[in-house]
């Protein structure tokens, strides 16, 4: 499944498949990448994913029960 994260967040966002664990997976996959590219600097320190990507991220971000 190595090579499909991008593949299963833009069908999820194109609305081909349901927002599921898998899409959870993969929005936490490629944002654990993305900030492994950032730390490197350079072209990748202002990239971000796009706001549809990000409430994704967001929805699929543990929640803190006290």
């Amino acid at each position: 499944m190595d090579g499909c994260y991008c593949q299963v967040v833009a069908r999820t966002l194109a609305g081909e498949r349901p927002v599921d664990e898998h899409t959870h997976a993969s929005v936490a996959i490629l944002g654990e990448r993305l900030e492994h590219l950032k730390e490197h600097g350079g072209l990748f320190a202002g990239i971000e994913f796009s706001p549809h990507v990000q409430r994704l991220q967001q929805h699929s971000e543990p929640v803190s029960i006290s």
